[in-house]
This record gives structure tokens, sequence and C-alpha cells, in this order.
């Protein structure tokens, strides 16, 4: 069998996808409890508005002296299996002590 090289991802990423946003909450507010002092949540599509939520739930229930250092939006161009083009809106909110 071939192994596939897995690229390191950072430790202060958490990627918002399809589990009930509590998940990813935990997931943040372990982060800083850990010593980190950035969490960045990433998500794409029909996730964008999930990832929004985890922000403002761990900064108005969990961590109250957090703040959204910052917001970056954007388009990912992606190929369907077809090999039709698509755009997909992307979206990285930091937040930090």
């Amino acid at each position: 069998m071939a192994e596939q090289a897995q690229e390191k991802l950072p430790e202060n990423v958490v990627f918002v996808g399809m589990k009930p946003p509590m998940a990813y909450v935990l997931g943040v507010v372990t982060q800083l409890s850990n010593g980190q002092k950035q969490v960045f949540l990433k998500a794409r599509g029909r996730s964008i508005s999930k990832a929004v939520d985890v922000a403002e739930i761990v900064r108005r229930k969990f961590v109250q002296d957090i703040r959204v250092s910052s917001i970056d939006i954007g388009t990912e161009e992606r190929s369907l299996e077809n090999g039709q083009k698509i755009n997909v809106s992307t979206i990285s909110i930091a937040i930090g002590k």
C-alpha cells in the first residue's frame, strides 16, 4: 500500500464543519486553556455562519476577556468530479486573549 503524506496542521486551528457548534466551542476553549494565545476558526460554504456562532458563544459565554482580533474572508475555486469549477466562500476568524 502507498502511504499518503499528511501535512502537519497547526494546533491552534479549528476547522468548522458538520458537527454541532458546541463541539467546536469545546475545541476552542480547550486550546485557550492549554496556553494558546490565539485560535483560528476556519470554515467554508454553509459552515461560515456556524463559525461565527462558535466565535460568539466562546466570547459571550465561556471566555469573557477574549477578543476577535481579525476576520478574513475569501473565495476558493474548487473542481467537482465532473471537471466543473465552482467558487466557495471561506472565512478565518482569529480570536485570542
